[in-house]
Formats: structure tokens, sequence, C-alpha cells
């Protein structure tokens, strides 16, 4: 990586960061607050937020913030339900449009994540990873980032941290800005959602 884009990378990057979550944050507030009405009647008592435990940067765990889209409805046996049958009409709506997202403004405001990075994945993951995989941690998570422009949770898992590291090495200005713009046009239709046949993606096993 070239001196001056390091620089982005380690100083600017966080500045810009934190002005655009705040000027958006203050922008959005009407957005989130009749998202947090409709949450509030749909999801039948389970919350309108949803908190997770995730790795950031160089492995630091983090609460991630998100729209809850899902019921807690369990069967007979105290089991949750598939996430299939869980997910509310209004998650649908929430989930398709990345509007699930945008409470992790308030992340990046803390200093946890970033606007563009890998994304936050799972703990449990955190063993599983190579030495080359681990990479993605050298730099702060993202909302959106470069392998979400690149298919989101419809490629593998492989591709997915192929290019994550690929972020890590040429992170800058330019590819921040491209991020951004193929994140907004993926918004719009719809794109890589989930995996063929489920709602999200299947979970890393360390060999998908």
């Amino acid at each position: 990586m070239k001196k001056g884009w390091r620089i982005y990378r380690d100083f600017f990057k966080r500045v810009l960061d934190f002005v655009i979550a705040l000027v958006g944050l203050v922008c959005i507030s009407w957005l989130l607050l009749i998202f947090i009405v409709l949450l509030h009647f749909a999801n039948k008592g389970a919350g309108v937020f949803f908190l997770q435990e995730r790795p950031g940067k160089d492995a630091r765990i983090f609460k991630v913030i998100k729209f809850k889209t899902m019921t807690d409805e369990r069967d007979e046996n105290g089991e949750l339900l598939p996430d299939e049958k869980r997910i509310t009409r209004i998650g649908k709506i929430v989930r398709s449009t990345s509007i699930d997202e945008l409470p992790q403004l308030i992340n990046v405001l803390k200093g946890d994540m970033s606007l563009i990075g890998p994304r936050p994945l799972l703990v449990q993951y955190l063993p599983l990873y190579s030495p080359e995989q681990a990479r993605r941690h050298e730099v702060r998570p993202g909302i959106s980032g470069w392998a979400q422009c690149h298919g989101r949770n419809a490629i593998s898992w492989g591709e997915k941290f192929r290019l994550d590291v690929w972020y890590v090495d040429h992170c800058s200005l330019w590819v921040d800005l491209k991020v951004i713009f193929i994140t907004i046009y993926k918004v719009f239709k719809r794109e890589g959602i989930s995996k063929e046949g489920m709602v999200s993606m299947e979970l890393f096993n360390g060999h998908n």
C-alpha cells in the first residue's frame, strides 16, 4: 500500500467516518423513528434492536447494533422457529433495503466500525480463520465493504474472505467511494441479499 493511502486508512478515514456518520444520523433520525415504531409492533415484543458481539479491528470484541427483523417465536419444545418463519413482513422490507444496517452508524461514531470495511462476522468464526483470512481484522469492519459490492451473501465464504483481504491491501479514498456507489446500486436492485434458498448466509465452518 502506498504511503499516502496508508495515512488515509490510519487517520483521515476515521475523521471522515465520524463526520459522515454524525451528519447521517441527524438527517435520517425521522426515518429511524418510523421504523422503530413499525418494528416495535411487528416483532411481537421481541424488541426493536438486535445487539450481538462481533470482532472488530485487531479482533477486539464489540456489540454491533442493527434493527431486529425477526420475532422470538418458539416451538412447543422452546426452540426458536426457523428464520424463514420468524422474519416479519416489515422485517423482509427492512432487510432487503438494508435499512436494518442503519443503526450501525452509532457503531461508526463510537469507533467500533467504519463506513467501509469487511463486514463484522460472528465471534465463533475467529478460531476457524486461516492466517490469511484473519487479516480482515487489520482494519475496522464496515457497514458495507468490497465483498458486499461483489455478491454480498450470495458468494462463497472463500470468495468473501479473498475480497476482504484485497480491501485491506488496497484501502483508499477511491476504493471507498467506489464501494459507496456500488452499494447504493446494489441496494436499489436488491442483489445478493441471501444465499439461494436461504434467508441470509450459511454458517462458516472453516471449510466452505
